[in-house]
């Protein structure tokens, strides 16, 4: 679902993100439900125990000094362009050699049509291939250029290669890794934009009803920070998807450009990116399992240490439905879209 429009991972239908949106911001609460707690310190978080550990980094362990949270260019979240097509980043990595990456969806760096979504088949960009960080961009045009990068593991290339036979695998791997230049990389911070963190790496799936939270940066999105904080609902794990992917629900899906874009569960553990968007009412969001796909990566992407890097902020599951609750009404919505903040900064548009 990057832009444009030619290498779009599902088609569509304006029409129906339009009936999505009516009454998506009476909704948009709803759907967050009640806060599971207070926020927890990401500081306890490195003693993690069990497969995640092995993944993942806490930021202060990870041989950086990251960009203050508030400040910080480059997060999860930024836009990212690869030839023209725009996706949004998930999370923030690093290898054993100190290098810093930026995730974003295989499908982004796509050359074949919207419908070649097999990963084992569908044509991609080469390795080395720039990609570049956005802020601002629109369909008017790409905004300010605030970083680069380029194409350093692609999934799908990686299961070409191999020759990878599960039919799961090369349906729902779906992740690449920008690696972020040198002169960059004191503009990163690893925390998701608006929520906080990730706390941990989600290594048990999802259940029915879990709450689930991202932050789409689609130029549709015309730069209105109050429309990229998103939350919805797991339908649970589809025993046919052997885990990779999850399918989830919410009164303001991901659209074209928010492809790639990270998934916190309800405890605010990295679940997935996201991949699809299908064409339902209400909308529903596919997305990859981001422990089958960074295994995936540790396993073939011949770069050593690579590990997930926790964020530097506690997790605040409530922090939008508590804002959205004290702030003045909001004006009409732009057919097709989300819930819309008050013009100017406020809690609910702020970054973070």
């Amino acid at each position: 679902m990057n832009r444009p429009a030619a290498r779009h991972r599902l088609p569509v239908v304006a029409a129906v993100l339009g009936v999505v949106a009516v009454g998506a911001y009476l909704l948009f609460g709803a759907v967050l439900g009640a806060d599971r707690g207070a926020a927890e310190d990401l500081s306890a978080q490195a003693g993690v125990e069990g497969a995640s550990q092995q993944s993942t980094i806490p930021a202060t362990q990870a041989g950086h000094r990251w960009a203050p949270a508030k400040t910080a260019g480059i997060t999860p979240g930024v836009q990212t362009y690869t030839q023209g097509g725009q996706c949004t980043a998930n999370f923030v990595f690093v290898d054993g050699a100190g290098n810093v990456y930026l995730g974003q969806a295989a499908h982004c760096a796509s050359t074949g049509k919207e419908d070649q979504t097999n990963g084992c088949h569908a044509g991609s960009r080469a390795l080395g291939t720039t990609v570049t960080f956005h802020r601002g961009g629109s369909p008017a045009g790409g905004g300010d250029v605030i970083g680069r990068g380029q194409l350093a593991y692609s999934s799908w290339l990686t299961m070409q290669r191999s020759g990878e036979k599960d039919a799961n695998t090369c349906a729902y791997n779906d992740f690449a890794l920008v690696k972020v230049d040198a002169k960059y990389v004191a503009q990163v911070n690893p925390g998701v934009p608006f929520w906080g963190g990730p706390v941990d790496l989600n290594t048990t799936g999802t259940t029915s009803g879990d709450k689930v939270f991202s932050y789409g940066n689609s130029s549709l999105r015309f730069g209105l920070a109050g429309l990229s904080p998103q939350s919805g609902a797991s339908h649970g794990d589809d025993p046919a998807a052997g885990g990779w992917s999850h399918t989830v629900t919410s009164p303001t899906p991901g659209i074209p450009g928010d492809s790639g874009s990270a998934y916190l569960d309800p405890d605010g553990r990295a679940l997935g990116t996201l991949s699809t968007l299908g064409l339902s009412i209400p909308a529903v969001n596919n997305i990859g399992d981001l422990n089958r796909e960074l295994t995936y990566a540790r396993a073939h992407s011949g770069i050593p240490g690579l590990k997930l890097v926790l964020g530097t902020e506690s997790f605040d599951p409530a922090r939008l439905e508590n804002c959205l609750q004290s702030s003045p009404p909001v004006p009409p919505l732009p057919p097709g879209l989300g819930p819309q903040g008050p013009e100017g900064p406020t809690a609910c548009t702020a970054t973070r």
